[in-house]
Formats: structure tokens, C-alpha cells, sequence
């Protein structure tokens, strides 16, 4: 059985919802991402045995037919007998790609494979009542928007308020949250003046001239005071604008080989896929989910958390990995604050953006080259997602 190694792989810039890209297709999106991935590690587009992509959000890519990652993968260049596989696990779902590509590469069943994912969340249609299709013999149609309460539909609340609750039942305040979220843009810019995201960031050009250079989402002059001024979403306890995310678009796209592949081809890995875990827990859980995943993802190759030399941890809100940080940490202060220092060293998705189909390839991405920066190490990544599941990646760094 042959070890998964992450070669490397590149993102689009993250566009801020109504941005530069809101017009770009997601499928167009991951297109360029794929392409872009396998131009940075040097793999031709015929040397892919499959591809994996995640995406979020059914009304953006109903725009544009079915199957968004054969699409894709088309688009990209990939020969047509290649198989692809389009995977909707909710935020999860490009950690989830990364999860099949490396069960792939150590069943033997593929030697190369494109794992990742894309969104445009600003540009989900709105959807009509399905009887219009029959015709409407009183009154008009009528309209709903799919990103009007992300999760309500199925979880009862809309994530943003079960995130702020069960934050707050772990003790997170709406205060530490801000200063989370006002850490994340800090330590971003601290990464970007010291060009760490060069190696990471495919300035983006969409086939009608459209183009994004940087991720629009960060803001220099983020502070708790301002933060501070924010009313919550929905009304909920913690979550505001200024804490989260925004609704965005990109792509991030990685490449994972076996070992065979990489010696016949003199290629360098970034770092090991070691392990992976993944959980389902109550929909309203997914501040928690991404701690019990983490662990099992160590627990399955016998690391402990105090061999983690970075974590990183989606901020689908600041308070998601402040809660996460102090689940692992088992009640411990140390242990938590030990946790924090090494979480998300170069600023997280409240600064970088969250297009939810990438996120998760985004994170493994950063991991793999933090540590690669460091000179070695070890890692995990988690990201929540789905109402209450979360997937986790371990990396062995070379």
C-alpha cells in the first residue's frame, strides 16, 4: 500500500460576495483552479487517473448544467476517460476530496489525483415554486433565496446562531470572538508582506477579461473597537459580520500521488497524508465537530496533540475554532492557550475569505506549506460543515 503524498496545489485569489468575480461561473472557477494546481507542481493534465471536487451551493451550479466536476475537469484539459466525482458535503467537502484522493492513491486504485473544489456563493439564483413549471392558475409565483439563512431549511436555526450558542455553552464570548477575527486579518497581512501567499495565489482571469490579482476579503483596519459596533446575525449571541466570513468565490485545487509516481517522475511532496478523520454530530454542533475529527484523525496514526507543531482550524465563524481549541484541550487553560498559539498561524478564512467549496482544500494547502516553511513538522487541519459533521487532515511535513 503506497502513502499518499500532497505534491502541492494553488487557489484563485477569494473574491468578497459582489466582488470582482460574482459574475464568474463556479465550474469556470474550478476549471482554472485545476489547471492552475497542475502547472504548479509540474503533472501533466494526461497523468490524472481522477479528480475530486466539492462544491456547496446546487443553485449556483444548476446555472450551468449537472456534473460540475466532469465539467471541470474537461474544461481543464483532463482527458475524458478520466473519472471525476462531484462531492456535496457542505463545507467538508474539498477536505472530503482530499480524503478520497488519498484513499484512492493507497488502495492502488490511482496514481494521480486533482482533489478540491469551487464556489460563487453571490451568485446562487434565486429559486421559484416548482409548480410554475405546471403554470399558476391564482396568484404569482413565488421566490426564495438559498442564501438567505444558511441552514434553517434542515438544522432549525441558521448556522450562524447554533455556531454563537454553542460557543457560548463553552464559555466564548461575542468579545474573544472579535479579537479572533481581528487576529486572523493581522496575522494574514503579517503572511502576505512576508509573501507566503505568492506560492499559493494564481492571480485569476476569466475567459470574458475578468480578473482578481489578491483576496478581497482582508481588512487592514480591523479592530475590536469596530467589531465592537457590529450587531449580531440573526439575532444570535456572537456572530456578527465582522467575525465571520463573507459569502465568496474561489477555488483551490491540490494534487496528491503515490510514492511510486513521485520517484519515477523526481518529484518532492510537500508533506504525507498520515491520516484522516471524519464525524457527524447534532446539526447544531458544528462549533464542536472540528475537534472530535481532528483527534481522530490522530488517534488513527498515534500522534497526540502536543505533537502538532501547526493546527489549522476553519473559521466558518471566529468562535468555531475557539471552540474547537478549548474542546481539545479537555478543561485544561494550558493546553488550550498551547492550542491557540499554534492555530491558524497565517490568519484564517475570517480574513482570507470562505468560498465553501474550497475551504477545505485551502486549509490542507496552507498547512502543508507552513510546515514546509518551517523546515518539516506536523500538522492536522478540521474543517465543519454539513450541520454538525467535520473532516480532518494530519501531514506529515517534508
Amino acid at each position: 500500500m503506497s502513502d499518499a503524498l500532497l505534491l502541492g496545489g494553488a487557489r484563485t485569489p477569494f473574491g468578497r460576495f459582489g466582488g470582482a468575480i460574482r459574475d464568474v461561473a463556479s465550474v469556470e472557477l474550478a476549471a482554472f483552479g485545476m489547471r492552475a494546481a497542475l502547472e504548479r507542481v509540474g503533472v501533466a493534465p494526461d497523468d490524472v487517473d481522477e479528480v475530486y471536487s466539492g462544491v456547496t451551493i446546487p443553485a449556483e451550479e444548476a446555472l450551468d448544467g449537472s456534473i460540475p466536476a466532469r465539467v471541470a475537469m474537461l474544461r481543464a484539459g483532463i482527458p475524458s476517460d478520466r473519472l471525476s466525482l462531484t462531492i456535496d458535503r457542505a463545507c467538508c467537502s474539498s477536505m472530503t476530496a482530499v480524503q478520497l484522493a488519498a484513499r484512492a492513491i493507497r488502495s492502488g486504485d490511482a496514481d494521480v489525483v486533482l482533489a478540491g473544489g469551487a464556489d460563487n456563493m453571490g451568485r446562487a439564483a434565486f429559486l421559484m415554486t416548482p409548480s410554475i413549471r405546471w403554470g399558476i392558475r391564482r396568484g404569482g409565483p413565488t421566490l426564495k433565496d438559498p442564501m438567505a439563512e444558511p441552514g434553517s431549511d434542515i438544522g432549525g436555526k441558521p448556522v450562524a446562531v447554533d455556531a454563537g450558542e454553542v460557543a457560548a455553552e463553552h464559555g466564548i464570548t461575542r468579545e474573544e470572538s472579535d479579537r479572533f477575527a481581528v487576529r486572523s486579518h493581522r496575522e494574514y497581512f503579517r503572511a502576505r508582506d512576508a509573501g507566503f501567499f505568492a506560492d499559493e495565489i494564481v492571480p485569476f482571469e476569466a475567459a470574458d477579461g475578468t480578473t482578481l490579482e489578491e483576496d478581497e476579503g482582508p481588512r487592514p483596519d480591523s479592530s475590536p473597537e469596530k467589531l465592537g459596533r457590529l450587531k449580531t446575525i440573526f439575532d444570535g449571541p456572537i456572530v456578527t459580520p465582522g467575525n465571520a466570513p463573507g459569502q465568496d468565490a474561489g477555488a483551490c485545487y491540490v494534487v496528491l500521488v503515490s510514492e511510486r509516481f513521485a520517484a519515477e517522475h523526481g518529484l518532492t511532496a510537500l508533506a504525507r497524508i498520515a491520516g484522516t478523520g471524519s464525524v457527524a454530530r447534532a446539526p447544531r454542533e458544528i462549533a464542536v465537530a472540528p475537534a472530535p475529527a481532528m483527534e481522530k484523525a490522530l488517534a488513527g496514526v498515534g500522534w497526540a496533540l502536543a505533537d502538532l507543531d501547526v493546527l489549522e482550524i476553519n473559521e466558518a465563524f471566529a468562535c468555531v475554532p475557539l471552540t474547537s481549541a478549548r474542546v481539545l484541550a479537555r478543561g485544561d487553560r494550558a493546553v488550550e492557550e498551547s492550542v491557540l498559539g499554534r492555530l491558524n498561524p497565517n490568519g484564517g478564512a475570517v480574513a482570507i475569505g470562505h468560498p465553501p467549496g474550497a475551504s477545505g482544500a485551502r486549509l490542507v494547502l496552507t498547512l502543508a506549506r507552513e510546515l514546509r516553511r518551517r523546515g518539516g513538522g506536523r500538522g492536522a487541519a478540521s474543517i465543519c460543515g454539513g450541520l454538525g459533521q467535520a473532516d480532518a487532515v494530519a501531514l506529515d511535513g517534508r
